[in-house]
Formats: structure tokens, C-alpha cells, sequence
């Protein structure tokens, strides 16, 4: 009896362990009242600054989402602007809680950095710009072309499976920032830039002419770009991820900015467990009831986002395409939230 008694205490005690281990993000993020969110040092459409220090962008809107779930405050965010090369040290070491930087999730990342993606925020692939004046239209015509490209990231391991699998010579310049790389192209020093289809689009509103520039058609790999967090926090990886499913999931429900009031007032049982009229699972998150109400009124649903940032509302003007739900042609898919 002893013993049974001795396993149970034991079993309890590393279960209330294991508990407290794993809000230990959210505390530290409540304890210091601010959200520290790692990002890109300037990509328009997924995180960019203003002249005055005021970030927008897809990847900006996760993290303010997150605030607003966690504080009811969407600007109780430390935005940490960080290279490709510097970005997932700085996620290890604790400096930023979560990293939201069109990053691209692989097998090795989510192995090998102690680390966990928690979703996609944006179906990509990697594609190639050029100038008009080059006369290219396809990626197969590019052989013996001279390639920009930014160091650490995917882009160098997809480029050589691309040219080697089309038995094309290419040459490979290589920069440590995007803004490096972009400049490096538009001086001459390459003939093409790669990257994800998303930044070439983003990028090439940097140059001084961009209609003198074109996308080519060829996608050359799957990119699906998300946010990331630190291995051993289930309850933090959670409440990341479940962000993004909200916001994905008020879409799929027809709940937008506008309407997320009159939405709170609905009898449907799916809209009531969202919106926390009904059961509690915001709570089973450590959050509040009201979790996925605070999400939306904050930064819209997943298409108001997309729209707004990279879509026909914004610059880049990019087509919703598979970042479009799963009911109307895309992939984005929310799991059920009950």
C-alpha cells in the first residue's frame, strides 16, 4: 500500500512539475508584460516598419494577435527585427518568445534547432525575378545565369536541385540581408534573384522601376512559411498555434472585424465554443473566454489579414491562391475548435 501511495505521489508530483514547466513562457511573457516577437528587418507585406517605428505586415498581425489573446492589448509587443543568419539564436537563447519571419518549415528545422513550428501562415515557393530587358521567360532559359541569392536560408539547397535536375550551369552571388541582395541585383551584379515568390513581390517594390521587372511563371519548391517557438512548452506552443487557428477559424465561421460583436450575441454552438459564450476552452489554453473574440477585434480574421498585407488590398496585390480556405479552392484549414 506504502508503495501505490509512494508511485501516486511520485506521478503527481511530476505531473505538477511537468504543469509548471510548461506555462513558463506564458508567465515570463505576463511577468514582463510585453510580448518580445522576432521578425524580418523589413519586408513589406509580412513585417516592415513605418518612419516611425510602427510595424505592419502577415507576420506582424500573428503577433499582435497573440498579445491581444494573452494581455486584451495588441500593443504590448517588443517587434525584434532580425537577419536570416540571427533569427532562430535569437529564439533559442530566449531573447524573442516567439519567432513569426517568413520562415520556411523542414524537417531539419524542426528537428535540429530545438524549436516547433506551430502552423502556416503562408503557403510559398521559391521563384526567380528578372528584368524585362533580359527577354527570359521561363526558368529553363536561365542556364549559365549568375543568381542572387540571401545566405541562410533554404533558397541555396532548392536553386541547385533546381539547376541540376534541368543539367543547367548556374553561379551563385550570395548576401548576408535581403536588402543586400536586392540592391546587388538591380545594380547588375547577377542577372536573377531568388527567393520565396512572396519577397520577390515585396522586394521588387524596392527597386527604383519595378514594372521592369517580372516574376517568372516556375514555382521550384514548397515554402510553407510560419511561426515558431522553443521545444518544451506545450502550453506556449499551444496558445501560439491556436492563435493562428483562430484567426483562420473566424474566417471559416464569417467572423470579421465588423461583426465580431453581433457574433458574441449568435446561438450556434460553433460560434458560441469560439467565442466563449459556451464551455471553456480558452481557459484550457490559460487564457481567457473571450480569447478568440480579443484575436479578431485586434487584427481581423486570416483574410482580412492576408487582404490587407499581400492581397488585393495592399502593394503587392498577390492572389489568394492556396493561402486561400479550404472550401474555396485553398488549403488553409483550421482543426475544428471544440
Amino acid at each position: 500500500m506504502k508503495r501505490v501511495s509512494l508511485v501516486v505521489t511520485l506521478a503527481l508530483a511530476a505531473g505538477l512539475s511537468a504543469e509548471a514547466a510548461s506555462a513558463q513562457t506564458l508567465k515570463t511573457v505576463k511577468d514582463r508584460g510585453m510580448l518580445s516577437c522576432g521578425v524580418s528587418q523589413g519586408l513589406p507585406g509580412f513585417s516592415t516598419p513605418d518612419d516611425k517605428g510602427n510595424w505592419t505586415g502577415i507576420d506582424v498581425d500573428i503577433c499582435r494577435a497573440i498579445a491581444a489573446a494573452v494581455f486584451n492589448d495588441a500593443t504590448k509587443i517588443k517587434f525584434v527585427p532580425l537577419s536570416a543568419k540571427d533569427r532562430f539564436t535569437a529564439l533559442q537563447s530566449g531573447e524573442i518568445d516567439v519567432l513569426s519571419r517568413n520562415t520556411t518549415w523542414t524537417l531539419s528545422r524542426d528537428t535540429s534547432l530545438g524549436a516547433n513550428f506551430t502552423g502556416v501562415t503562408y503557403y510559398d515557393g521559391q521563384g526567380f525575378l528578372v528584368k524585362k530587358s533580359l527577354k527570359v521567360n521561363s526558368a529553363l532559359e536561365l542556364n549559365s545565369a549568375s543568381v542572387c541569392v540571401q545566405t541562410g536560408t533554404t533558397t541555396e539547397q532548392n536553386l541547385a536541385d533546381y539547376f541540376k535536375g534541368n543539367n543547367m550551369k548556374y553561379e551563385v552571388i550570395a548576401f548576408a540581408t535581403a536588402d543586400e541582395t536586392v540592391k546587388a541585383y538591380e545594380s547588375g551584379r547577377c542577372d536573377v534573384f531568388t527567393s520565396d515568390v512572396s519577397q520577390l513581390y515585396a522586394e521588387r517594390l524596392k527597386v527604383a522601376n519595378p514594372a521592369e521587372h517580372v516574376v517568372l511563371p516556375e514555382v521550384i519548391s514548397k515554402e510553407p512559411l510560419g511561426p515558431m517557438v522553443r521545444h518544451g512548452d506545450d502550453q506556449w506552443f499551444d496558445i501560439v498555434k491556436w492563435t493562428l487557428y483562430a484567426m483562420v477559424g473566424a474566417e471559416e465561421l464569417g467572423m470579421t472585424q465588423k461583426n465580431v460583436d453581433e457574433m458574441v450575441k449568435s446561438d450556434k454552438p460553433e460560434v458560441k465554443r469560439a467565442v466563449g459564450t459556451d464551455g471553456n476552452l480558452g481557459e484550457q489554453l490559460g487564457l481567457t473566454k473571450d480569447w478568440m473574440v480579443r484575436i479578431v477585434k485586434a487584427v481581423g480574421n486570416y483574410g482580412e489579414s492576408f487582404e490587407r498585407n499581400v492581397g488585393s488590398g495592399s502593394k503587392l496585390g498577390i492572389a489568394r491562391g492556396l493561402n486561400n480556405l479550404w472550401s474555396k479552392g485553398g488549403i488553409q484549414y483550421a482543426p475544428p475548435i471544440r
